[in-house]
């Protein structure tokens, strides 16, 4: 059942962050905006203008119908939990965890591009995120020779990416132990630079590569 929200929506609500979160939200269910229109009871052009335009100031009512027809919920689509950590609903009745098998928690890891990176460092283990992506059976990521993910180079850490489902107290994570190394060669370099996907958030000039070679994978699944 899709969790109703019924409170005013904030005036404070960023709205231009609603497109973005509304684009995301349908393509990770694999909706088109036409099926998503009709889903929730409106036009496309409507939606597409929700989606484009920053300015767009849909009522709470549209809000709920777009929720419903998203499998969220209003918090979600318009960010009101976005400073709020992950898990703070209430568990669903019945729910159980799964192990994932190693194939899995591979195609989970392909579907995301942000995980952490526990480290080992003189002052005692750091666990920081990291934009990151799957390459010949591989963690790989960018960082700089001086940032705290440069440091796993040379040394034995522990990866995990895990996904929050939060409007239906779902989830999984999975962990990647292994051995980090800075890719230096320049074929190396240059294989990396054609395959990995995206740019780091945090930008800047990130010319460092590391590779975790995965020792072992495993993987949790809140099932229902």
């Amino acid at each position: 059942m899709i969790e109703q929200y019924t409170a005013p929506v904030p005036v404070h609500m960023r709205t231009g962050d609603l497109g973005r979160r509304l684009t995301a939200r349908r393509t990770r269910l694999g909706l088109t905006r036409e099926e998503t229109a009709a889903r929730a009871g409106m036009a496309t052009s409507y939606l597409r203008h929700l989606e484009e335009h920053p300015e767009a100031a849909p009522n709470a009512d549209t809000l709920l119908r777009l929720a419903g027809a998203l499998q969220t919920t209003v918090v979600e689509l318009t960010g009101g939990n976005a400073e709020r950590p992950p898990g703070q609903g209430r568990a669903v009745r019945g729910a159980g965890l799964d192990r994932l098998d190693a194939e899995e928690c591979w195609t989970l890891l392909g579907t995301h591009a942000v995980g952490r990176i526990a480290v080992p460092t003189v002052e005692g283990p750091s666990i920081v995120p990291v934009n990151y992506s799957v390459v010949d059976g591989c963690i790989v990521f960018r960082t700089e020779p001086h940032a705290t993910p440069a440091r796993a180079a040379g040394r034995r850490v522990a990866f995990e990416v895990d996904r929050i489902d939060e409007a239906f107290s779902r989830g999984w994570s999975v962990l990647v132990r292994g051995t980090a190394r800075a890719v230096t060669d320049p074929d190396g370099v240059r294989r990396l630079a054609e395959r990995a996907c995206g740019e780091p958030w945090a930008g800047g000039q990130r010319l460092l590569w590391v590779r975790i070679d995965a020792a072992g994978i495993s993987g949790r699944r809140i099932t229902v």
